[in-house]
């Protein structure tokens, strides 16, 4: 059990509405959350943010001076705060504004109005990701573990690795596409695979049609983390042969609690 506790989380809420500040760190407040800082805008709160180290930032999408896209990817791309916690709320639902931030690596996507009950995941979420404690693998341990991590962004790929990380898996290894990825499942076997769906050169699906139709490492478990909508693709893939499949962006305890009954099969 996670020994962070929702009424010791730093939050840093971004929002330049008055009003919905108010409604927001009202919610947060009824929830447990304690200690709130606000900003209004993109600028002010990445300032908050480099002084304060806040476990969390709960952030809109559009912002007076950039967008909550904008603001993920420079926390993401600054080495001291890359690996802050990042929720966001808003009322956008178009995939080609939702995608990127996705990408990019947050707890949650919450709809403005969201429930209490979706903001207490969401908060649980954050408490999983700032766990520490080590993956219960059966007789694998986890240091010892080689994982592929297969996904064409880079900040997918760290933030993915920054949970395993998290869960005690210290061997890592990274490919863009299933194209370089079959080429390092040729040079050294992994425990692991956890990969996108939608990739270029070659898809996930492609990918674990290859590993398991044609591939020496035929029974390896895999694990697909994406933001592919399409029931009847998702369907597909499960057929092919995933061992688990997790959404963008995903629960890190779920990811934790799937790898578990991955290693204990």
């Amino acid at each position: 059990m996670s020994t962070v506790k929702l009424n010791e989380l730093l939050v840093v809420l971004v929002e330049p509405s008055k009003t919905q500040q108010r409604i927001i760190a009202r919610q947060l407040a009824e929830i447990g959350i304690r200690n709130i800082e606000i900003a209004g805008n993109g600028n002010q709160a990445l300032t908050l943010i480099a002084d304060l180290r806040p476990d969390l930032v709960v952030s809109t999408l559009y912002l007076p001076d950039m967008t909550g896209t904008d603001l993920v990817h420079s926390l993401r791309e600054d080495a001291d705060l890359q690996q802050i916690a990042f929720m966001l709320i808003s009322s956008e639902t178009r995939f080609r504004y939702l995608d990127p931030i996705r990408q990019a690596g947050v707890i949650a996507i919450l709809p403005k109005p969201f429930s209490a009950d979706a903001l207490r995941v969401a908060l649980n979420s954050t408490i999983d990701y700032l766990d520490d404690s080590e993956l219960d693998a059966g007789e694998y341990a986890p240091e010892e573990l080689e994982v592929l991590v297969v996904d064409d962004s880079p900040l997918a790929r760290k933030h993915i690795g920054r949970v395993l990380h998290s869960m005690g898996i210290e061997r890592i290894s990274e490919a863009r596409d299933g194209v370089e990825a079959l080429a390092r499942l040729q040079q050294r076997f992994f425990d692991l695979v956890v990969t996108d769906y939608n990739m270029p050169n070659m898809d996930g699906k492609e990918l674990v049609d290859e590993i398991r139709n044609h591939s020496g490492q035929a029974s390896i478990p895999i694990m697909m983390v994406t933001s592919e909508e399409n029931e009847n693709r998702l369907a597909a893939v499960q057929q092919s042969g995933v061992s688990a499949i997790c959404d963008k962006p995903f629960e890190p305890g779920s990811v934790k609690q799937l790898l578990q009954q991955i290693f204990a099969a």
